[in-house]
């Protein structure tokens, strides 16, 4: 029962649904990988205990060659089971594979799939892929509510929620982190994208500093909003009490979360669903180190916080709604530490790997 995982999301190239394919790959006795190209792809292969079969391209797309060659590799692996990383768009291949001996087919959704359900073509696509897999599996009820009036009524009823799980041996209370300061840490660990929400805790940061005069507010990770937030920064105010660290390694999290006293991500959707929020793992990796979070309601987010018990969900574009809610956590770290316990034993018990490898393993009848 090998399992032939065809997907263009994994490492060495980092993302969410890199990390999450890839996780989801030690969760399966036997298996081989076909993927895209990229740098350090052979170095990272070589340590892997499974076969990663490289394209020569860098973007894995379900066209006749790549097809072929799934086709090719499922009979020289011997594999009756396939894993599509993202179902959209490498699920089209997924009829071929039947017809090659794919006995059981599960395609991944994550995010984008929400807005192939509503636009002309892709919605068709996303019909066929659908009816194509055995199951299509949702990260979030969100998602999963999205998707479903694109897709056919049998295929509704074959979709199945697999989350990403948490590695709470790595994300753990005093797993070692050094605050920045002397004073509280709101900590915000995502890349500096307008999605999420960065400018909004920036904007609450002069109302937080007049409650906690101490706090900072450290913004954890690269990308490409960081000049603007930096310059609003300044046009606030508060550049003295932020502070960017720059790209930090997956790797490396754990650490930064420990050294926060709340996290909050007031993550929004944008571009009229076209930039979702599927779900994001990084508020339950938070959680997992006990921290309570202050997430922004949009999306898939409601399924990562237990509201009013973990953390709170506030509405990601006002301000002031979340600098309330930040600076009732700071003022009370009684509260914020009750919180932050709540979410580590919500996640320990509900959001493990081996609890998303379970469902998977089933899903593929292994």
């Amino acid at each position: 029962m090998t399992v032939l995982v065809v997907t263009n999301d994994f490492p060495p190239r980092q993302g969410g649904i890199e990390s999450f394919v890839r996780s989801l790959c030690d969760q399966l006795p036997d298996l081989v990988v076909y993927t895209s190209h990229g740098p350090g792809a052979a170095e990272y292969d070589a340590a892997l205990p499974f076969p990663v079969i490289r394209d020569r391209t860098t973007m894995l797309l379900p066209t006749p060659r790549t097809t072929r060659r799934a086709v090719a590799l499922m009979g020289e692996y011997g594999a009756d089971r396939v894993l599509f990383g993202a179902a959209a768009p490498l699920g089209l291949m997924g009829p071929a594979l039947r017809r090659a001996g794919a006995h059981r087919i599960v395609a991944l959704s994550h995010g984008h799939e929400t807005w192939w359900a509503t636009v002309p073509g892709t919605r068709q696509a996303l019909r066929r892929i659908a009816d194509a897999a055995d199951t299509l599996t949702t990260v979030s009820t969100w998602c999963a509510d999205q998707i479903a009036p694109a897709i056919s009524p049998a295929a509704v009823r074959r979709m199945c929620r697999l989350a990403p799980g948490v590695d709470t041996t790595r994300f753990y209370p005093g797993v070692g982190g050094e605050p920045p300061s002397q004073g509280p840490v709101v900590a915000c660990v995502s890349r500096l994208v307008a999605r999420k929400g960065q400018d909004t805790l920036i904007r609450a940061w002069p109302r937080v500093l007049a409650a906690v005069p101490n706090a900072t507010l450290l913004l954890v990770g690269g990308g490409p909003d960081r000049s603007r937030l930096e310059r609003l920064a300044a046009a606030t105010g508060v550049q003295a009490s932020v502070v960017f660290t720059g790209p930090v390694a997956w790797a490396d999290i754990p650490p930064y979360l420990d050294a926060a006293d709340v996290f909050a991500m007031p993550t929004r959707t944008r571009r009229f669903g076209f930039e979702p929020e599927a779900l994001g793992i990084v508020t339950l990796e938070a959680s997992a180190t006990g921290k309570p979070v202050v997430i922004g309601d949009a999306g898939g987010t409601p399924d990562t916080v237990k509201h009013g018990e973990t953390g709170y969900l506030v509405d990601p574009y006002n301000p002031v709604a979340v600098a309330v809610r930040l600076i009732e956590l700071l003022s009370d770290p009684a509260k914020a530490q009750r919180m932050g316990e709540a979410g580590r034993r919500w996640v320990t018990d509900e959001w493990s790997w081996q609890r998303s490898g379970a469902t998977l393993r089933e899903l593929l009848d292994i």
